[in-house]
């Protein structure tokens, strides 16, 4: 008797199983795998590990990204701001102690003006609020504005005699010498603290404004740091960066880089399996169903303004974190080195690749997408140099002196070809959101 036609349940469970099988993340993972073995074999254990450790630090931006765009529809263009904060910190913690400015006047003088700041800013926040005692409404904004620019005559120029004296006498402030996690969990919470900020200013903005604003506010970021020379020498660069493993020269690059690897692998792992716990708690639900159904959500009692706040606040956590380990493994903080094009643009298509929402896929697109721009410039130049001999062997054609210049250029090309070629044929990713439906 076959027990089978008998039995209609067994015929459920069993397809079931075949339709909840993970086919396709599999032979995506395993495609992966296979590219990471061949630019070992093509490059080498050092160089393919750096890609790799680079590649991670990348991962944990666009997890960052991810969960303010998958989760919330909040597209952050200004990705290049919190990775710069987080390299500043980690700059600012691990550095060595510069013991010329500690052991001068000077700190004493800028911890001196810097409360003369805080009090310009409290004296304007107090103008501000006025009106709650009875000024009206324009002339509050007049005394607000005129104290705002009396205080900020007084006390900037107090603020640049002080950071001149100090780029003249020691060059610039140095760091505190404190271990290297110090710098990442700092790297964090500032980027956290200046996106609560921002968040507060911009979050009202619809989506497309939102990321024209984001993107202003990371080049403002950017030109701050740039500029003050007394804090981070500008363009002159801080290095070397100390890591939180034992360097090539102790151990070489390939080991090196491979404990670095590690460490940057359970940062990974415990990112994901947060977000994991989070998306499938309420608090993941509400926060996809406010980017769904915002009004619904609201007529439900949900503080949309505040959840809206709280996925902001905790995707630039994560940017600012990915940023410190970034910089500290480069070893170098060179504010002028930030820019739209690496740390924005490459993290926003390594969501769209992967799918956004989803934890697993960010992490596959972030890896797949800087394997494709790292190795598109020696696959480009070793293309263009086949093409040049075979023309000049056979038409007698005049090899071009700058073809490694353009092999660089060719990662613009790729990256926009896969993008395009993504959004046409996959626009919500190659492992989209799964979005589980409650019958």
């Amino acid at each position: 008797m076959n027990t089978n036609s008998n039995n209609p349940h067994r015929r459920d469970d069993t397809s079931a199983v075949v339709s909840t099988f993970p086919a396709r993340e599999l032979t995506l993972l395993v495609l992966l795998a296979v590219a990471v073995a061949g630019v070992y074999l093509a490059m080498g254990a050092a160089y393919s590990t750096r890609m790799l450790v680079e590649a991670a630090c990348y991962a944990i931006l666009a997890l960052g990204l991810t969960i303010q765009w998958g989760y919330a529809g909040q597209f952050n263009a200004g990705v290049m701001g919190f990775v710069a904060l987080g390299g500043f910190a980690a700059m600012s913690f691990s550095v060595p102690v510069n013991e010329a400015f500690w052991a001068s006047s000077l700190p004493g003088e800028l911890g001196l003006v810097l409360i003369y700041i805080l009090g310009a800013g409290l004296i304007v926040f107090a103008a501000s609020r006025l009106d709650r005692v009875g000024l009206p409404r324009t002339l509050r904004t007049i005394v607000t504005v005129l104290a705002a620019l009396v205080l900020y005559m007084v006390v900037i120029s107090q603020f640049r005699e002080v950071t001149e004296r100090i780029e003249d006498q020691v060059e610039f402030v140095g760091g505190l010498g404190l271990p290297t996690w110090t710098g990442w969990i700092v790297g964090g919470l500032l980027a956290g603290v200046i996106g609560y900020f921002i968040g507060h200013v911009c979050l009202g903005l619809r989506s497309d404004y939102l990321a024209i604003a984001t993107l202003g506010i990371a080049e403002i970021i950017k030109a701050f740091l740039k500029n003050s020379d007394w804090l981070t020498r500008g363009t002159a660069t801080v290095s070397p960066l100390p890591w939180p493993v034992p360097g090539p020269a102790e151990v070489g690059f390939t080991l090196s880089r491979a404990l670095y690897l590690s460490i940057t692998a359970v940062i990974i792992a415990v990112i994901f399996l947060l977000l994991h716990r989070a998306y499938n708690a309420p608090w993941g639900r509400m926060i996809r169903a406010i980017r769904d159904n915002e009004e619904s959500s609201a007529a439900m009692g949900k503080d949309i303004n505040r959840r809206r706040l709280e996925i902001f606040v905790l995707g630039c956590i994560l940017m600012g974190i990915g940023g410190a380990v970034l910089g500290s493994f480069n070893g170098i903080f060179d504010p002028q080195g930030y820019l739209p094009l690496n740390h924005t643009f490459l993290v926003l298509v390594m969501v769209i690749l992967g799918g956004p929402g989803n934890n697993l896929g960010t992490i596959f697109g972030a890896v797949a997408v800087y394997i494709i721009w790292i190795m598109s410039e020696p696959l480009a130049l070793y293309v263009m140099e086949l093409a040049a001999h075979f023309g000049q062997a056979n038409f007698d054609w005049e090899i071009p002196t700058n073809l490694e210049s353009r092999a660089l250029q060719a990662r613009v090309f790729v990256i926009g070809l896969l993008i395009t070629v993504v959004l046409r044929f996959a626009p919500k990713g190659l492992l989209p959101e799964k979005v589980k439906h409650h019958d």
